[in-house]
C-alpha cells in the first residue's frame, strides 16, 4: 500500500518492511555539517553503512574553511563509495614540484608559493544519478539528468543528459536527442511542487515529453 512522500526534512526517508527506517540512506541534505556544501530537496545518497559523518564520507576536502564550495542540486542519486575531490585537495602542478611545503608548518590559508590559490566549486546539476564509486574532480561542472556509471572519474564541463563511462571519464552517449534534452532544461520538472511531480510520475520516468509539456504548472 502506498504511504506519504516523505517531506524533505526528512534524514532518514526510506522505510524498510518492518517499519523502521533504513539509516544508510539519507537526505543528504539535512545531513551535511560545512556551510559550503550545498544540496538540493529530496537529493539523497546511500552507504551499505551508515557512515559516522556524511560530510568527510562524500567530501573529506571540504573543509569549513576552504575557500570552494560544493553544490549539488535536487533529486539527485548518490550511490555507495562516491567521493568528490574537491579543489582544497589540490596541489600546485606549474612549478618544478607539487609538495605542497606550507602545510607542514602552518601556512595553510595563507599564500604561500607551494599552495595552490582560489579554488573553484565543484557543481553537479539536478537529476543526476552518480553510480557507485564514481569519483568527481574539482571544478567540475556536471549538468542536469547525467548518468555517472559506477567508478567512473569525472572532470570538467559534463553536457546535460549525457552518460558517461571510464576513467577519464568520456561520453558514452547521450539519453536523449539534442530538442528534448533543450525542452526538458525549459520545462525543470525538479522546479515543481512535488504533488505535481508525483502526479506525472508515469511522464518523467516514461520519458513522455508531450505529456509533460501538458503537464507544466
Amino acid at each position: 500500500m502506498a504511504t506519504e512522500f516523505p517531506d524533505p526534512s526528512t534524514h532518514h526517508p526510506l522505510s524498510l518492511p518492518d517499519g523502521t527506517r533504513f539509516k544508510a540512506l539519507v537526505f543528504l541534505k539535512n545531513m551535511v555539517t560545512a556551510p559550503n556544501f550545498e544540496v538540493g530537496a529530496y537529493t539523497y545518497a546511500s552507504a551499505d553503512q551508515e557512515p559516522e559523518n556524511w560530510t568527510s564520507a562524500l567530501a573529506p576536502y571540504l573543509n569549513p574553511g576552504s575557500a570552494d564550495k560544493l553544490i549539488i542540486g535536487t533529486f539527485c542519486q548518490i550511490a555507495h563509495g562516491v567521493t568528490f575531490i574537491t579543489s582544497e585537495a589540490n596541489h600546485r602542478y606549474d612549478g618544478f614540484s607539487t609538495f605542497p611545503f606550507a602545510i607542514f608548518d602552518g601556512g595553510i590559508g595563507t599564500e604561500r608559493p607551494s599552495l595552490p590559490q582560489g579554488g573553484v566549486d565543484t557543481v553537479i546539476g539536478h537529476d543526476v544519478w552518480l553510480g557507485r564509486g564514481a569519483t568527481v574532480l574539482p571544478g567540475a561542472r556536471i549538468g542536469n539528468g547525467v548518468i555517472v556509471g559506477a567508478g567512473a572519474v569525472v572532470g570538467g564541463q559534463v553536457a546535460p543528459y549525457s552518460i558517461i563511462v571510464g576513467n577519464p571519464g568520456r561520453v558514452l552517449r547521450m539519453r536523449f536527442d539534442q530538442a528534448v534534452t533543450d525542452r526538458l532544461q525549459e520545462l525543470a520538472w525538479w522546479d515543481w511542487p512535488i504533488d505535481v511531480i508525483l502526479a506525472n510520475e508515469a511522464a518523467i520516468c516514461g520519458a513522455d515529453i508531450a505529456s509533460l509539456e501538458a503537464a507544466a504548472p
